[in-house]
């Protein structure tokens, strides 16, 4: 057998279609996928790794369905949201090389290997309008450094918004260039980007993504243009369309004006939806993701439980990690429940098994990946965690799912398993240097700081 691992004795929470917790059980990978599972002890043959899982629930990898490449170095950069979106996109637009998106990204990985997610969909940018897509150059850094981490990722490429320049900084060994970008070149790039990563590495998936325009702006004649180009070519290559921050009455003018939606659109945020915006997600198929733990979440209430009965299917991302908020799904399982318990007042909305379903299979569902991911099912890629639950706050042993949608957190995470391969197991990182990541990372960091003018804020 090749890529063969046996977890035993753990308890499992399978999030299949019965939800079944098997109180002591055991899972066998074999060439990265769940090849078998069930209660008591494995009673066969086995050759291969061994893991013992005594006190741990082992459970499907965590997904984060709404996050941004770049922002896991620029956190802490600003005292409120718009100086750090002013010093972000600073930074994005005239300090950064593809060193530093490769350097970001291990980090990013890093921090999701540590948290138990095993999948997350990020922006290439974005937070200040500043998507690095003018050349393929610093997003195959990025994906080829998360390659090497081994975590799956989906990358939504795409332009800026229209109606302005955008002007970014080039570096080479000895000096740079400034280079005004437009959206048709942004979104070559973009097209390059999903057709060379199609079928290049089964972890990582590169789509597209588009600002979210408002009515009044898609009356004009350039912008109308450009978000047609990107609904096309999502379209004719059957790939998820990423939007990130739709709000009253957004999605409605773009169902009317472009068609837009349809069950691969991923609409992250969401906040004070018109009941024309719920109509149109509950007809398109159009997918949320819900982020309780973002501003956009202060500023205005995504409405996830209404449309979850509607139909909608509604998972849950971080919008990691930056101004002020880190990739730990259990911490945003925590605070869904709060946000929504404290809005009708009533604890009893969004119980555990609701909540763990959000970031685990529908956050499947939304990325088109719920054949794969998502549940700890016989075929299934084996995305595994193993959650240390022998810990004070998380005793006595019982109610599991509970345990850990309402105590648990990424520290607790002991293991973390991406189709099939061990990425961390004790806590330390299999194969890879954290501290040279770490290191690499700050490296990164203070180039661009310096390069932006921002050593003050060091």
């Amino acid at each position: 057998m090749t890529n063969a691992l046996l977890i035993e004795n753990a308890t499992i929470v399978t999030m299949d279609q019965e939800r079944r917790v098997l109180e002591r059980g055991y899972i066998q990978v074999e060439n990265g996928r769940i090849a078998g599972l069930g209660e008591g002890g494995f009673a066969g043959y086995w050759q291969g790794e061994r893991i013992e899982a005594a006190g741990m629930v082992a459970m499907p990898g965590l997904i984060d369905t709404h996050a941004h490449a770049g922002h896991t170095l620029t956190k802490g950069l600003g005292s409120e949201d718009e100086d750090w979106m002013e010093v972000t996109g600073r930074i994005y637009a005239t300090a950064t090389d593809p060193e530093f998106w490769a350097a970001e990204a291990a980090l990013s990985a890093l921090e999701r290997i540590k948290c138990g997610t095993t999948t997350a969909a990020l922006l290439f940018g974005g937070g200040p309008d500043v998507m690095r897509s003018e050349a393929p150059e610093a997003a195959e850094a990025h994906l080829t450094a998360i390659a090497a981490m081994g975590v799956r990722e989906v990358l939504a490429v795409g332009p800026n918004r229209t109606g302005k320049d955008h002007v970014y900084r080039q570096y080479s060994d000895t000096s740079h260039n400034d280079i005004v970008v437009s959206p048709d070149r942004q979104i070559d790039v973009a097209t390059e980007l999903v057709d060379a990563w199609a079928r290049r590495d089964d972890r990582l998936r590169v789509v597209f993504s588009l600002p979210v325009f408002d009515a009044q702006e898609l009356r004009d004649e350039a912008t109308h243009r450009i978000a047609c180009k990107i609904r096309d070519r999502a379209h004719e290559r059957a790939v998820l369309l990423v939007q990130d921050g739709h709000r009253n009455g957004s999605i409605a003018a773009n169902d009317a004006r472009l068609g837009l939606f349809d069950e691969r659109s991923l609409l992250a945020h969401c906040i004070d939806l018109t009941a024309e915006d719920r109509a149109v997600l509950k007809r398109t198929g159009a997918k949320v993701a819900h982020n309780p733990s973002a501003l956009m979440s202060v500023y205005g209430r995504c409405p996830a439980l209404e449309l979850m009965a509607d139909g909608v299917v509604v998972s849950l991302g971080t919008d990691a990690a930056a101004p002020d908020r880190p990739f730990d799904m259990f911490r945003n399982m925590f605070q869904a429940h709060r946000y929504h318990a404290r809005h009708f007042a009533d604890d009893a909305v969004l119980p555990p098994l609701r909540l763990l379903e959000m970031a685990t299979i529908e956050g499947a569902r939304a990325l088109m990946m719920a054949d794969e991911l998502g549940s700890l099912e016989v075929g299934k890629r084996a995305d595994i965690v193993l959650v240390n639950m022998r810990q004070p706050h998380l005793w006595p042993p019982h109610d599991p799912v509970q345990r850990l949608t309402r105590y648990a957190n990424g520290a607790d995470v002991d293991t973390t398993v991406v189709g099939g391969r061990v990425l961390m197991r004790g806590r330390r990182l299999v194969g890879q240097d954290e501290d040279a990541i770490l290191d690499r990372a700050y490296s990164a960091f203070q180039r661009a700081m310096a390069r932006a003018g921002l050593n003050d804020r060091t």
